[in-house]
């Protein structure tokens, strides 16, 4: 579904991708674990098109991407959550569902009771501005305005960060009921091992800008491994 060859890319001058490969299959939950300023963040931003790509070949549904925009990527099924969810905070929780469905020429209207099904809990909050919710709710909602564009795959960036961990159990629930009725495909991004752990079909490892290993999630539980990823030393 997703091939991404020896890519490179960052901020003008300054280069954070340095030749970055991976590849996910339809249906696969990978995760991107690595320390803060490897490139985590700046390799989602890339794929779904808002820094631009300096080098190599990023290819979606079998159709080359490296050049497309952001809107068309996500017209053809890119989801992407950011790091700080970035709702709309001025806007209410119905109207940012809405206008993400909107975005990607959808009739809100027509998608917006599936959606409330699947996350019930903002239900209660639709009038109530996107800013004026808890941080576990913010981040459930820029989760169903992703979801609402229907993608075929979600590009998720630190979901767990600062939220409680009552979420972060409602959105390991989620994200697997989701892929076992639908077959989502995931590429997580994330520092919280557990919740990586629980989502994950495979792991990869980036370093200053490119992958530099994978495991297999039961390596996760190995001290070495987890020294690897989190920086603790054993």
């Amino acid at each position: 579904m997703l091939a991404v060859d020896a890519v490179r890319s960052g901020y003008g001058s300054i280069p954070v991708l340095t030749g970055l490969s991976l590849t996910i299959s339809e249906g696969e939950f990978v995760g991107i674990l690595g320390h803060n300023g490897m490139g985590k963040t700046t390799l989602l931003k890339t794929l779904i098109g808002i820094l631009p790509v300096t080098g190599g070949r990023i290819s979606f549904s079998g159709g080359d991407v490296t050049r497309a925009p952001a809107h068309r990527r996500a017209r053809m099924g890119m989801g992407y959550v950011p790091q700080g969810r970035g709702i709309l905070p001025g806007l209410t929780v119905r109207d940012n569902l809405l206008f993400a469905a909107a975005a990607v020429g959808a009739r809100g209207s027509d998608r917006l009771e599936a959606v409330l099904e699947d996350f019930p809990r903002l239900r209660n909050y639709l009038d109530r501005p996107g800013g004026a919710l808890s941080g576990g709710e913010q981040q459930l909602l820029a989760l169903a305005r992703t979801l609402i564009q229907k993608p075929q795959i979600v590009l998720l960036d630190e979901p767990t960060e600062g939220i409680q961990p009552s979420i972060i159990d409602e959105i390991v629930d989620k994200l697997k009921a989701l892929r076992q009725r639908g077959g989502l495909t995931i590429l997580l991004v994330e520092q919280n091992v557990d919740f990586i752990r629980a989502l994950s079909d495979r792991v990869l490892l980036i370093q200053k800008g490119t992958i530099v290993n994978e495991f297999n999630v039961e390596a996760l539980t190995d001290s070495t491994a987890m020294g690897d990823f989190s920086g603790v030393e054993h």
